[in-house]
């Protein structure tokens, strides 16, 4: 802005002031244009096409691995949900057996020391997939619980070679944080690597979850309550994002009245570099659709009313 020039806060890890500048400055109707032609971005305007079109896409993949005989393996996350109970409404008036379907959960939260959340607890993924998508789908057709994994404190250790064993990723759905996080996989780990080469190989662990991921998670789930947001959580790593064969990805970061909390940090995980200190960027690298709901997609701007 003209006349009043200052430096990013502290604690944001990314601190290029041209790039933000520079990917803020970019105009919906140029958002989708990209110079790798594998990384496709799209713009759905109507909320409902976006949910619809998400389950669709898990739909048709479980159905097209059913007829051809093979097995399906997915990377699942747990927000944004309404896309699982229209998937679970699908598969269940079609009556597709997901027999075939195993299923790995990107994260959970945990406490201070690295203990991931019981099933009790209301805030958990594990609790929230199942109720939101599995139960849902009926008995007859549902996956063999031995398909469904979620990653948790006893077994963070080995999750990458679970996910290795089951066959890989076929598909690795998943969002964008407001720090530019894929999975739980925050903007400040990037500070620990020396290469980019050496961040894509890190695996899952327990992770401190970056402030702006506490505060976005509060906005959306807790009730704006920071207090109650976990300060850890397991989650799975670049290697297994990057490790799958397909990644489809879904910003839907649109509050209402215009406001958005995910519009800039979905062009500069876009349109910005490879790097580090934005996890999302490295989608720009490998197979990708980025699908972009139409209230986050709109034009960058300050609104002062």
């Amino acid at each position: 802005m003209k006349g009043f020039k200052y430096n990013l806060s502290s604690f944001i890890p990314f601190r290029d002031v041209k790039v933000c500048e520079r990917v803020r400055k970019i105009r919906k109707e140029d958002i989708a244009k990209h110079r790798n032609p594998n990384f496709k971005i799209r713009v759905i305007e109507d909320p409902a096409e976006f949910y619809f079109e998400y389950a669709l896409d898990m739909v048709n993949r479980i159905r097209d691995a059913l007829e051809a005989g093979r097995k399906i393996v997915c990377i699942f996350p747990v927000g944004p949900m309404p896309q699982y109970a229209f998937a679970a409404r699908m598969i269940n008036s079609m009556k597709i057996p997901c027999k075939r379907l195993y299923s790995f959960n990107m994260d959970e939260y945990a406490d201070e020391n690295g203990n991931t959340a019981p099933l009790d607890w209301a805030g958990s993924f594990h609790t929230a997939m199942m109720e939101n998508f599995f139960n849902r789908i009926d008995k007859k057709l549902r996956p063999p619980e031995n398909h469904i994994h979620f990653p948790s404190s006893g077994n963070i250790g080995d999750y990458g070679k679970m996910i290795e064993d089951a066959g890989g990723a076929d598909v690795c759905y998943g969002g964008i944080g407001w720090c530019g996080h894929i999975a739980f996989w925050e903007a400040h780990l990037g500070l620990e690597f020396k290469s980019l080469e050496e961040y894509k190989k890190a695996g899952p662990r327990i992770v401190e979850l970056h402030p702006m991921t506490i505060m976005q998670n509060a906005l959306h789930s807790f009730s704006g309550d920071w207090s109650w947001v976990p300060p850890k959580a397991a989650t799975i790593g670049p290697a297994e994002i990057l490790g799958a064969k397909y990644r489809s990805f879904w910003l839907d970061g649109y509050i209402g009245g215009g406001v958005s909390w995910q519009r800039f940090i979905a062009r500069l995980v876009a349109h910005g570099p490879v790097n580090t200190l934005v996890p999302g960027s490295i989608l720009q690298t490998a197979p990708t659709t980025y699908t972009i709901l139409g209230g986050v997609a709109e034009d960058c701007e300050i609104h002062m009313a």
